[in-house]
């Protein structure tokens, strides 16, 4: 794993490890400290942080007063003892041979303009290593996956009997209402172990090439972000060769599948 990679990992999990300090600090009123946190952490939800990482995290994320910028969390993070953590199904067996055997899925952060930031969402193929459904939002609201599930299922033809729907163990993919909507599209959900990101590996270098790409921290508004990443995301489909598709496109490799 390069710099930047280790980078993007690290931000990740810190975003991860924020999700219950944040819930636990709004539902206390937004006047809880440090210990208490990590006591609250330890009994109720049996989670083992150092009080220096969640102080760390907790100005990182400016959850030391009531007056703060926006929390992209709070909307999104309900009581947690509903959300339902799933079985790991792929086992980094990603390509299974089949285009839609395996559907990975996963949300990434995108800063531009003057230090706006976006999330997108995307769903790739592990066979074909396609990017069938993609979707950009400002927040991290629950609407980001109920999105990124409808442009799935209006994807024709890519849902199958038995398809896999892998991710991490976020709570957009926990949620009992998304397990819902995936379960009503025919879909098997499957999940990352805890804090490993190798279990998602494709998804995470997609990302990785991404950024690594394209220009996109010079956007000046969402429209803009929104048609960078479009744009990149038909490139990539449609004429982005790879060795390992037999010197095809994803789209090209698919349709050689389907045929053979």
């Amino acid at each position: 794993m390069d710099a930047k990679e280790l980078r993007d990992s690290r931000e990740k999990e810190d975003e991860n490890d924020t999700e219950l300090i944040a819930y636990i600090f709004n539902q206390k009123s937004q006047k809880t400290g440090v210990l208490l946190i990590k006591m609250i952490m330890e009994n109720d939800y049996c989670i083992c942080m150092n009080h220096k990482k969640i102080r760390r995290l907790m100005r990182k994320y400016n959850l030391m007063t009531k007056v703060r910028r926006a929390n992209p969390y709070k909307k999104m993070i309900k009581a947690t003892q509903e959300h339902r953590t799933l079985p790991n199904l792929v086992n980094r067996q990603f390509d299974q041979g089949k285009p839609s055997k395996v559907l990975l899925t996963d949300i990434t952060y995108l800063y531009y303009g003057n230090g706006q930031k976006a999330y997108l969402s995307c769903v790739k193929d592990g066979c074909t290593k396609a990017i069938i459904a993609h979707y950009l939002s400002t927040n991290l609201e629950m609407s980001i996956v109920y999105k990124t599930l409808e442009h799935l299922d209006q994807n024709n033809g890519i849902i199958k009997q038995n398809t896999i729907l892998h991710s991490d163990q976020g709570v957009h993919y926990t949620n009992p209402e998304f397990q819902k909507k995936a379960k009503e599209l025919k879909l098997t959900q499957s999940m990352s172990r805890k804090g490993n990101c190798w279990d998602n590996a494709p998804m995470e270098s997609f990302f990785g090439h991404f950024k690594d790409e394209v220009e996109y921290k010079h956007c000046t508004n969402f429209y803009e972000l929104q048609q960078v990443v479009d744009s990149y995301i038909d490139e990539y489909n449609n004429r982005r060769y790879q060795w390992g598709l037999e010197k095809m496109t994803p789209v090209q490799y698919r349709n050689h599948l389907l045929a053979a």
